[in-house]
């Protein structure tokens, strides 16, 4: 049976690299993903970065331009870095433009990176829970009132309202066990890391299965995924090469080549994503981290596509 039986699987546009992407291939790696048969698109998000990155919802603008019917989600906007009220118009311009394709994936993020954002992390779990409930507000309803202990608005209407109703999905992110209790009782669908390892995964399956359960939700039916940075080749130390060089220069962690790269022959990529399909993925990323284009094609016919 090939693995696109079993599960989904996204593409990852090209909007992060060590060197400056061209339109043109996020353009070529969007409009094939779509007839290739991939379930969605998806970017991260970087701002501030030594790496040549794109601005999340921005590109998945661009994409939504190009494309019919494939769904495109952000995994995960920093939440709390960012006013909700912005988030809400954003996100719903998006899905409007793209007929209610649109995935909102939001997340912590690190610490140390909110002081740039002139935005304190000593509460930054009760800004991004405020930010989801201030969100859905605005999406809900034509006037929206919400009184929290950080945001507050009092019958407001957002200028645009979102296609997908009653709002578009909201994914989390995170692999703490707190975090993943929030994915369950707040979310729409759960995405583990690139950078967490497959160890790390294995283990957040069963705590958010336990979460959703006890909440009365059904885990089949919620998306739980894994974003996987991976590269495959005939020749798998081509494929290791370039798996190495993305953690060392872009990601700029290299404890996570072994931890939590996918790299290999397409028979040896194959077997490494059955494994994390095994440990619980009813969805997984797809992240090539080069040769764009030649990767989409080539990891449509690993798991089985079109």
């Amino acid at each position: 049976m090939a693995l696109k039986d079993t599960i989904a699987f996204g593409m990852s546009l090209p909007h992060r690299s060590a060197d400056p992407i061209p339109a043109a291939v996020i353009r070529r790696v969007a409009v094939r993903a779509e007839a290739l048969g991939f379930a969605d698109l998806w970017v991260t998000e970087n701002t501030l970065d030594e790496a040549h990155c794109l601005d999340s919802l921005t590109v998945l603008t661009y994409a939504a331009a190009v494309t019919t019917t494939i769904r495109l989600g952000v995994s995960v906007l920093v939440l709390p870095t960012h006013h909700p009220v912005h988030v809400a118009h954003r996100s719903a311009t998006l899905d409007h433009l793209s007929g209610g394709r649109a995935i909102l994936g939001v997340g912590l993020g690190k610490a140390e990176h909110y002081a740039p954002f002139q935005v304190t992390a000593d509460r930054r779990v009760r800004r991004l829970v405020e930010s989801v409930a201030l969100i859905k507000a605005l999406w809900a309803g034509a006037h929206a009132t919400y009184h929290g202990e950080i945001f507050r608005v009092d019958d407001v209407t957002l200028g645009t309202r979102p296609a997908q109703q009653p709002h578009p999905p909201i994914w989390m992110g995170g692999a703490h066990p707190d975090a993943i209790r929030r994915a369950a009782a707040l979310g729409d669908g759960w995405m583990g890391g690139g950078g967490s390892s497959v160890a790390s995964f294995a283990r957040a399956v069963p705590l958010l299965h336990e979460a959703l359960q006890e909440g009365g939700r059904d885990p089949a039916t919620f998306p739980i995924s894994k974003r996987v940075f991976l590269s495959v080749h005939d020749d798998p130390a081509v494929a290791r090469d370039e798996v190495e060089h993305w953690f060392n220069t872009v990601y700029r962690d290299p404890s996570c080549i072994e931890s939590a790269g996918v790299f290999g022959t397409p028979a040896q990529v194959r077997e490494q994503l059955a494994e994390l399909v095994a440990m619980g993925a009813n969805h997984l990323l797809l992240n090539p981290v080069s040769r764009y284009h030649e990767q989409t094609e080539a990891l449509a016919e690993v798991v089985g596509l079109p």
